[in-house]
């Protein structure tokens, strides 16, 4: 029995010893990644990119989003730009005011065609 004890403390100390290990690591590549993104921050300041009061934030957020756990199957990152809204055509409810649904839909598509113009 006192073999298994033996077995069971090796085991424990293995585990101690990859999770210190797997800690280590993670902390070395995180400062490595740190210091690339400070490369980064600095060369984007000297082209005139970046304002040297924003490097710092552009480092950290850097930092942050390597932080975050990856994106599981079946989610989709967010789309960049506005939402899209669609309306969707339906038989008018008798109790709507036919007069105000349309007046809201040419205020839908009014806002459209600003959006698109001031994106053109």
């Amino acid at each position: 029995m006192a073999g298994f004890g033996n077995l069971v403390q090796k085991a424990f100390y293995l585990g101690v010893g990859l999770a210190s290990f797997a800690g280590e690591k993670a902390s070395s590549q995180f400062q490595e990644l740190r210091e690339q993104a400070q490369l980064l921050a600095e060369e984007m300041v000297k082209r005139g990119e970046l304002q040297s009061e924003e490097a710092g934030k552009f480092v950290d957020d850097l930092i942050q989003q390597a932080q975050k756990p990856p994106m599981t199957e079946g989610t989709n990152p967010p789309e960049p730009g506005p939402r899209r809204i669609e309306i969707i055509e339906e038989d008018d409810d008798p109790g709507e005011n036919p007069d105000h649904v349309d007046h809201l839909r040419q205020q839908v598509q009014a806002l459209q065609d600003e959006l698109r113009r001031l994106q053109s």
